[in-house]
């Protein structure tokens, strides 16, 4: 690749051609700040906080850095007193039309325009005081709200919406002074076939959307002495949880997560990846059924209850072609409040099912129909990653001093096959590990190929006289792509795992939020991916079917998998919806 020289702030640089002014600064170890880009998301150049001098030969003017390419020996000034003159100025005007009612705002501490503004020393939040457009929250959907009166008009939830999941249920609606981001025709976001992904969430710089907050249901539900308030934790949740606490990305903080959960005060602490493991063992076996008796292939994996609804909204004919399976989150609070409960004489409409979740849509799917094998919801509560941690800092109490917990038993016991479902591929590497064991009768642990963030992978391996075709999508528009391969018959795959997030749970919208500085230059989802590959690595026991409280869970409630028992408990249907 031809490389050119650019001086920043004095100093020559060699950079590859097409090198954004932007990307150059980061090169030179200088970041240059941003509000409405976001790499491979959104590129628009339109809030004007990056600008930065640059002369190329024609005397210094101004550019958007995030967009504009450095050409060879451009001279590029990344704070001079009119860059900073510039950037302050904008963040006033910003201001000018932003609720700012911080101290009540879900992102205070962690707002990228509170950030900004304490960096350029805004002084006068008030500086262009002048009319406001005034906003209804919309509480409309099940897992999230918009706040208008809060958003910058960035485009990043608009970009992440349409460019990256090829949904587009929000954009922005009039134009000029009046410009708001909303659905067609003024419909409330849960009118839509929204998806409940969160990934606007994730991306949003400010408070203008957030998760639905159930905390304080929760710390009720724990000070009530006549329930049994029980969590269940995701894999990937102790892949991100430190980051609220200011731990480096791809911190595992399993231990004390579960011992945080322990003096928040709930009375046991299990492990979602133990239904993982029993999601496997039911999986697997429907697959194989299928294969064997002339089922509907392909089969599609049916964790994720983003990709769940997409499929439900936008290739309703395809929801034959689901696993009949409930998610992990689903079958844990089925299997607690019915073979649990009776093991322990407890009567399921005492127990409160919490699940801590690095996802939004799984508050949507708390209230699916179907959900309630013991005559009361299987989860009552799903909280996000970012939920435990505003928790645990309202608690008070101290993350870093904790020392590390275990889960409780029987539900706390797991496989290195459970905990790596938080990763894209990993559905499929486990459901692998334990369908060939069932054929062959051989252990084959690693499927490299579906390993790695690509947001879609493809193999095809021999499993005794037959070849599995399979393919991995992350990210509802890479979803669509492999569907529409099926559809038109380009592809003939036996098996499909859909995760709705890029990159799989571990970069789900209920993480925790990064700014834009961070996202631009780290993968956020192989950094917490490696921490799930790295916990599977270090299991005794790699195979769902392996696991000894999964055989136990068979041998006394359950029978074997596919049983009328645990078609009961564990399987659930789906509808057919319309696109709105």
């Amino acid at each position: 690749m031809e490389n050119i020289t650019v001086k920043i702030n004095g100093a020559e640089l060699s950079v590859p051609k097409g090198t954004t002014v932007l990307e150059a600064a980061h090169m030179a170890g200088i970041e240059i700040p941003t509000l409405c880009y976001m790499k491979d998301i959104n590129a628009i150049g339109a809030c004007r906080i990056c600008v930065t001098e640059v002369n190329e030969g024609r005397g210094f003017r101004l550019i958007a850095a995030c967009v504009y390419p450095c050409s060879d020996n451009m001279e590029i000034l990344t704070s001079s007193p009119k860059v900073i003159e510039s950037r302050k100025k904008t963040l006033e005007l910003i201001l000018s039309t932003h609720d700012k009612k911080c101290l009540s705002c879900v992102r205070s501490g962690n707002c990228e325009l509170q950030k900004l503004c304490r960096d350029y020393g805004i002084e006068d939040a008030n500086a262009y005081a002048g009319v406001r457009n005034e906003y209804e929250i919309d509480n409309s959907a099940p897992h999230m709200y918009r706040d208008n009166n809060k958003c910058i008009l960035c485009r990043r939830c608009v970009a992440v919406c349409s460019n990256v999941q090829g949904i587009g249920v929000i954009g922005a609606n009039e134009r000029g002074f009046k410009t708001y981001i909303g659905s067609a025709f003024d419909m409330g976001l849960g009118e839509t076939s929204c998806v409940s992904c969160g990934q606007c969430v994730a991306v949003c710089p400010v408070g203008a959307i957030s998760e639905k907050d159930f905390t304080k249901q929760v710390m009720a539900e724990i000070a009530n002495p006549e329930k049994t308030v029980i969590v269940q934790t995701a894999p990937a949740v102790r892949a991100a949880l430190g980051e609220c606490f200011g731990l480096p990305i791809g911190t595992d903080v399993e231990g004390k997560m579960i011992s945080a959960l322990r003096k928040l005060g709930f009375d046991k602490v299990f492990d979602t990846d133990f239904s993982a493991d029993l999601t496997i063992m039911e999986e697997s076996n429907e697959f194989l059924d299928r294969v064997k008796n002339g089922g509907v292939l392909p089969m599609i994996t049916s964790c994720s209850p983003g990709w769940v609804k997409y499929c439900e909204h936008y290739f309703p004919e395809m929801t034959e072609n689901l696993s009949t399976c409930k998610s992990p989150q689903q079958m844990f609070g089925a299997v607690v409040k019915t073979y649990y409960a009776e093991k322990m004489g407890i009567d399921p409409k005492n127990i409160v099912m919490v699940a801590i979740m690095p996802c939004t849509a799984k508050k949507f799917e708390t209230g699916r129909d179907d959900q309630n094998a013991a005559g009361v919801p299987d989860v009552d509560y799903a909280l996000t990653t970012r939920e435990l941690g505003r928790m645990i800092e309202r608690a008070g109490i101290n993350f870093h001093a904790l020392t590390d917990g275990e889960y409780d038993e029987p539900l706390g016991t797991s496989s290195g096959a459970g905990v790596i479902f938080g990763a894209t591929g990993g559905v499929m590497e486990a459901a692998l590990r334990t369908a060939v064991h069932t054929l062959t009768g051989e252990n084959t642990i690693d499927f490299p190929e579906l390993r790695g963030t690509d947001g879609i992978k493809e193999a095809v391996y021999k499993v005794g006289d037959m070849d599995v075709k399979v393919a991995v999508a992350s990210g509802l528009k890479n979803a669509r792509e492999v569907l529409e391969k099926v559809r038109s018959g380009e592809a003939d795959y036996q098996f499909i795992e859909i995760m709705g997030c890029p990159g799989g749970c571990v970069n789900g919208g209920g993480q925790p939020q990064q700014p834009a500085s961070v996202r631009l230059f780290t993968d956020l989802r192989a950094e917490r991916a490696k921490v799930l590959y790295d916990l599977d690595k270090s299991r005794p026991v790699r195979q769902s079917h392996e696991n000894p409280a999964i055989k136990a869970i068979y041998d006394e409630y359950f029978g074997e998998p596919g049983s009328h028992k645990a078609h009961e408990v564990l399987h659930t249907k789906y509808v057919k919806r319309t696109v709105n």
